[in-house]
């Protein structure tokens, strides 16, 4: 057929010259297949790539080469130059799929996973014979093609780790030969399509961190070869299908965690699912009894039921599962109160491969058995903090000498810790908010791998061992609201390689050591509420990676270093309550008003506009400032004793001949305000400057003209039964505590009015966002609506906590409020919470003080709706009636509505109305601004939304816990102030996270 040849010449030469424009060089017609479109295809693939940092395609794929013989290219032997297999996954590939790869119609497996690819996915439908699909781990987006569901031959399809989005196609139930689905990880909506039971060979299916919603397909229970099923971290809701699990024995892997799944689980679920390996059901609101039935997957060896809401006992039969790995259980409500409760204990003792137990934040009571003791040798990792659990822990415990983390943290256990001694490969201890006792042993110095160590809040005492300077693992040490005593010393003490250091609210003195430098690893240090003194380290400027350092009430001197204004990661500095002097720094965190608090430190001046700080005296006075100020402060000093001897002697003959309570002097520090300056200042105490009334007089706005300052003048009127006492009361309360979080007095008025009364006023620096009740209640009057976000919540029942957890504990002389509500916290300038108020708050004797009584109660006023249960049967004032108030204002900060509001009645009142409500369906009461505020945070992540509602139930579970019937049943402001910053420490967490997703 000689005619033929031309033609085939001719067709040779145009297609060597279509080549050449692909960069093809010397080509020989005899070197391209019969076909050439794979090679077309492959040839746009590699044009479209547009980074190819280890040359896989721009160095090996070239003409010198057949095309057969690239790497990641496999041919067909049967059918000379088709590829069957194009495989270059993990080469850090850029750029769009060329969509000519849909033409490779011999093309059995397409592997790209693992690049850097985008745009999105090209039409496949004409690969016929595909049975491998893998584009995980790439940045693709769009829709799943529907020309997918036309690769009928396909037996494996991983879409999973890109940014797809779109609902899942209601036709995929036509890859009837399809054993292996994984899309998870993606931006995947809709539902989950039933057409997947038509497709009864599957063996996996991974729909996992997506945001699928509705209800899990009752028609999933058909497929009966089902090994693997996770669907979780999506947005399902209801219960699951009875039958679901019928057909399902050869089921494996069963992922239902992080959703929104309720209802029980089936009582026979662990007959159904016999060759169970890994069971994920945690992070859900599933409730009732735990299946003892589980105990018959006899192949367990992951348990994940955390997060929900289980109630009962903890099945002893999870004893029969003897290759069980990983029991986690926390945050449910599983009980254990006698030993009947506790058999689950001694029934894990037959799980010799044990390694993880997590039962914090339930309702396990009384004492750790003996039988902790027994767990396996292998036990790594032991949690049981959270719960109600009391007296000494058991010496058997150190039998578990395989643990590196313990948890027994927020309970009630007693006595000394020795039986820490045999632990040694503890990386995590936390035992913090107990009520341990004793020194800390110098033992835990020999714990080499120690990582993390918490003693937080109990009752430790002594010094701080100096073994601790060879804990070379430690990175993060808690032991603060103790009673520690003694120096610190870095490298002695204080290992170098700290990341976090927390001494707060302890007895230590001595000077701050200048050896902190040492430390250079250091991101927190808090060493406020001690005995400190000296200057602040220079060499503290030298940490880069600082963010917070609180030196806050110590006996600090000297000058601020300049050098802490060149740490650019500090966000957080607090010096306040020392005896500091000098110029502020203008630069760094020092000037940015709201992160440095400088408050009560007699000699500071200058700095940024916004710390309001004095003016400095020029340069060349302030040396002869300092050396006249020691020959003037002495004799004052000495004159002023004088004075208050004389003034002491005379109010104790005043006392024996007249029978009424004189004024009280707050002293020379305090401003002298005359009644005339109070009411020029209040345009004569006019309504239009009325602020608000309370039970013992009126607070009026007004601006003191001479010293050009804002403040809030209370009248007491002298005709109401009590005001005089409550004027008294109130300075003697003011004139003795300080704290950043109480509103500071500036001065009192004791004095005659313009008529010949008596006239009695306490002045105040004027708070301008009013009171807390203000924005939790506001009432339209023509101006724009105030809402207090969720951040700016917690940190006000932070700020109160603090401030109760001061007057309770730190003030030297124990103090209770009495009538904590809204209207009595008031917001400065940046939203700062600070308690105010104290017309009837009382010195609390210790009740266990032979030497004085308690008050009586008799008389004690307060608010109803905020008053302790125990006040209105006539028991004595104490510090747990500021505990109930607190938790009652939270609860209120939290569902927007008042304890008086007229839904309360006939005995329900707002505990019964959240605690009704618990855990389960908290939305319920969640005031509705929170609600939407988290709503569009979350930006519809279930992983962040579940975050939220985990946030909520802990501020809730808190509230309630503070509002026990019983005073003895509820915790101490110490305690709650340790959760709520606990608290605002996940909330920040969280918050940074969702802005990192």
């Amino acid at each position: 057929m000689p005619v033929d040849q031309p033609m085939k010449f001719t067709m040779c030469v145009l297609l060597v010259l279509f080549l050449l424009s692909y960069g093809i060089g010397s080509s020989f017609c005899s070197t391209i297949p019969d076909n050439s479109t794979d090679m077309l295809a492959l040839l746009d693939f590699k044009n479209a790539i547009t980074n190819d940092p280890a040359g896989v395609t721009s160095n090996y794929w070239n003409e010198s080469t057949p095309y057969c013989q690239w790497e990641g290219i496999t041919c067909s032997q049967r059918h000379p130059g088709r590829v069957t297999m194009l495989k270059l996954a993990g080469h850090g590939l850029s750029g769009p799929i060329a969509a000519s790869i849909g033409n490779l119609s011999f093309l059995r497996i397409l592997d790209l996973s693992n690049n850097n690819l985008f745009g999105q996915i090209p039409p496949l439908g004409n690969l016929p014979k595909i049975q491998g699909l893998n584009l995980s781990s790439n940045s693709l987006e769009g829709n799943i093609p529907e020309a997918i569901t036309n690769c009928s031959s396909l037996f494996s399809l991983d879409l999973s780790k890109n940014i797809l989005v779109g609902k899942i196609p209601a036709k995929i139930g036509l890859l009837y030969n399809l054993s292996i689905l994984v899309v998870s990880s993606n931006n995947l909506t809709g539902s989950i399509p039933p057409t997947l039971s038509n497709i009864t060979n599957q063996n996996v299916i991974i729909l996992s961190n997506n945001k699928l919603e509705g209800t899990i397909p009752h028609e999933l229970g058909q497929l009966s070869k089902l090994t693997w099923l996770s669907i979780a971290g999506n947005y399902l809701s209801g219960e699951i299908p009875k039958n679901l699990f019928k057909n399902m024995s050869s089921l494996q892997i069963l992922g239902l965690h992080s959703n929104m799944l309720s209802g029980t689980l089936p009582p026979n679920i662990g007959d159904l699912l016999p060759k169970l390996i890994y069971l994920f059901l945690g992070t859900n609101m599933f409730e009732g009894n735990i299946p003892a039935s589980l105990g018959n997957a006899s192949m367990l060896q992951q348990l994940d039921l955390a997060r929900n809401n289980f109630i009962g006992q903890i099945p002893s039969s999870f004893g029969k599962l003897s290759d069980l790995l990983i029991l986690t259980l926390e945050i449910n409500q599983l009980e254990a109160r006698d030993n009947q409760g506790w058999q689950f204990l001694s029934a894990l003792g037959n799980c010799r491969f044990l390694q993880w137990v997590t039962l914090g934040g339930n309702q396990l009571q009384g004492v750790i058995p003996d039988s902790v003791g027994n767990l396996s040798n292998t036990l790594q990792n032991l949690y049981l903090g959270g719960n109600n659990l009391s007296g000494t822990i058991p010496t058997s415990i150190g039998n578990l000498s395989g643990l590196i983390g313990l948890g027994l943290d927020i309970n009630n256990f007693t006595g000394t810790i020795e039986w820490v001694r045999k632990l040694e490969n503890l990386q995590v201890l936390n035992l913090n908010t107990n009520n341990f006792i004793g020194f800390i042993p110098a033992f835990i110095g020999n714990f080499t791998q120690l990582g993390k160590l918490y003693l937080h809040n109990n009752k430790f005492e002594g010094p701080i061992p100096p073994s601790f300077g060879k804990l070379s693992q430690l990175t993060e040490l808690n032991l603060s609201y103790n009673n520690l005593q003694g120096e610190i010393s870095v490298g002695t003490n204080i290992p170098t390689q700290l990341v976090q250091l927390s001494l707060s609210s302890n007895k230590l003195n001595g000077q701050i050591s200048d050896s902190f430098s040492q430390c250079p690893n250091l991101v927190t240090i808090e060493l406020d509420h001690n005995f400190f003194m000296g200057n602040i380290p220079i060499s503290l400027g030298n940490i880069k990676g600082l963010t917070l350092l609180n030196l806050s009430h110590n006996n600090l001197s000297g000058t601020i270093p300049k050098s802490l204004s060149d740490l650019q990661l500090l966000r957080r500095l607090d010096l306040s309550y020392n005896h500091l002097y000098g110029q502020v720094p203008m630069h760094g965190v020092f000037a940015n008003a709201t992160d440095v608090s400088l408050d009560n430190n007699w000699g500071l001046c200058g700095g940024a506009m916004d710390l309001n700080m004095p003016s400095c005296p020029p340069a060349s006075r302030i040396t002869e400032r300092k050396n006249n100020l020691v020959k003037i402060l002495i004799p004052i000093f000495g004159f002023m004793s004088l004075v208050l001897l004389v003034y002491f002697l005379f109010t104790v003959r005043k006392k024996t001949r007249a029978n009424y309570m004189p004024d009280i002097s707050l002293g020379e520090q305090f401003l002298k305000v005359s009644y005339n300056d109070l009411a020029q200042a209040t345009r004569s105490f006019s309504e239009s400057n009325l602020v608000g009334r309370g039970s013992c007089g009126s607070v009026y706005r007004g601006k003191l003209k001479e010293q050009k300052m804002e403040i809030a003048v209370k009248v007491f009127d002298l005709e109401m039964r009590g005001a005089e006492r409550s004027f008294m009361l109130e300075c003697e309360a003011l004139k003795s505590i300080q704290h950043r979080n109480l509103l500071p007095i500036i001065t009192a008025c004791s004095t005659v009015d313009s008529t010949g009364k008596v006239f009695k006023a306490l002045v105040y620096e004027f708070m301008p966002n009013g009171s807390l009740d203000t924005w939790l209640h506001y009432k339209e009057d023509g101006k724009a609506p105030k809402y207090l976000g969720l951040n700016q919540r917690i940190s006000i029942a932070v700020n109160i906590a603090d401030a109760l957890d001061y007057l309770h504990h730190d003030c030297g002389r124990p103090t209770v409020h009495c009538d904590l509500k809204p209207s009595n916290i008031l917001l400065d300038d940046d939203m700062t919470a600070l308690l105010g108020d104290f017309g009837i708050a009382r010195f609390y004797a210790d009740p266990w003080s032979a030497s004085t009584g308690s008050y009586s109660s008799v008389g004690v006023k307060g608010t109803i709706g905020y008053i302790a249960p125990e006040y209105g049967r006539g028991g004595d004032i104490s510090p747990s009636g500021d505990v109930y108030s607190f938790g009652i204002v939270l609860l209120e900060m939290m569902t927007g509505k008042r304890p008086t509001d007229s839904m309360f009645n006939d005995g329900f009142d707002i505990i019964n109305f959240v605690e009704g409500n618990l855990p389960h369906q908290i939305s319920q009461v969640i005031d509705d601004h929170l609600k939407e505020e988290c709503k569009e945070f979350s930006q519809g992540r279930q992983v962040a939304e579940n975050t939220a509602y985990q946030l909520f139930l802990s501020l809730l579970e808190v509230a309630i816990s503070c509002t026990r019937p019983l005073p003895n049943e509820r915790m101490n402001m110490k305690q709650i102030a340790s959760r709520m910053h606990t608290i605002k420490t996940s909330y920040d967490v969280w918050k940074t996270k969702s802005y990192e997703l």
